[in-house]
């Protein structure tokens, strides 16, 4: 496992920091922003060559605030821009989004989805003319020579939305992130037998829904860090108590945007940080009230 820098995390009510540790031979640094959207995804990746990649836009009404997060990292354009798949809480905020940002291209699933949100999406991306690739499993995305993008699922006919989702696993240098969308155990299963799966940080599947995050697959991912994307005021259940579990049992420090908004993760392929934006101390206090 790699080397955890500046790391500040949460455990029930335990709290923990870990001594800053340098490096004198680092590369450029790269950005990984989880990004606050409620009850929805919304990823937002700075390469080392200085690439933005924006992974789903979270549910309708996330668009003006993940244009204002762009806004304040003075971002002026996408150079790619990924819909794992058409649920409404992943392309919800994309339509203001594509309005009102330069996109170089999009990567889709390709399926298509009979709701007013998905058409609107699709009408967006006809408006501004935008080129669109269909993901393909085991098809690389290139975009910055520096890291590694490999994608793991995509759609197939007689898959559903979540198991059609595009899982994406980046590497720079010796950290990997796993982003897991929507998928369940089933693909967990399958890519056990296919990939490595091991890696520092894991975008938890399904919003810890009970459909993923099997013991099985988190003890062979190993994840140091696990992040948990919803709201509290969410009527799914998520995250379930079993994920949870899980979670602990395999020891990954676990961050939830609805506890601490958005999380960035600083790393220069050697070592990591991870930012919270809310103090995390702050928040067990009112907890505890």
């Amino acid at each position: 496992m790699k080397r955890l820098i500046g790391f500040i995390m949460i455990t029930n009510l335990f709290i923990f920091t870990y001594p800053v540790q340098g490096n004198n031979d680092s590369l450029p640094e790269m950005q990984v922003h989880f990004i606050d959207v409620g009850q929805g995804d919304s990823i937002l990746i700075q390469t080392p060559q200085n690439r933005s990649i924006l992974i789903d836009g979270g549910p309708p009404g996330a668009g003006k605030k993940i244009l204002s997060y762009l806004e304040d990292l003075g971002i002026e354009k996408l150079d790619l821009l990924i819909a794992t798949h058409p649920d409404i809480d992943h392309i919800g905020g994309l339509p203001e989004v594509i309005e009102s940002i330069k996109i170089e291209r999009i990567l889709d699933t390709g399926r298509l989805h009979p709701t007013q949100t998905f058409a609107n999406y699709i009408n967006q991306i006809r408006n501004h003319n935008i080129p669109v690739q269909i993901a393909e499993k085991n098809v690389p995305i290139e975009l910055d020579a520096m890291i590694d993008i490999e994608v793991w699922n995509a759609y197939e006919r007689y898959k559903n939305n979540n198991k059609s989702s595009i899982v994406l696993k980046l590497s720079y240098g010796e950290i990997d992130f796993l982003f897991m969308s929507d998928v369940g155990k089933e693909q967990e299963k399958s890519f056990l037998e296919e990939y490595d799966v091991q890696a520092e940080i894991i975008k938890v599947a399904h919003h810890g829904s009970k459909t993923s995050s099997s013991l099985r697959f988190l003890q062979e991912v190993e994840p140091e860090v696990a992040i948990l994307t919803y709201s509290k005021e969410n009527d799914y259940g998520h995250p379930v108590e079993h994920v949870i579990d899980n979670l602990n049992q395999v020891n990954s420090m676990i961050y939830s945007t609805a506890a601490v908004g958005n999380v960035v993760i600083n790393t220069d392929g050697f070592d990591y940080v991870v930012i919270p934006q809310k103090n995390p101390i702050k928040k067990l206090i009112e907890a505890i009230r």
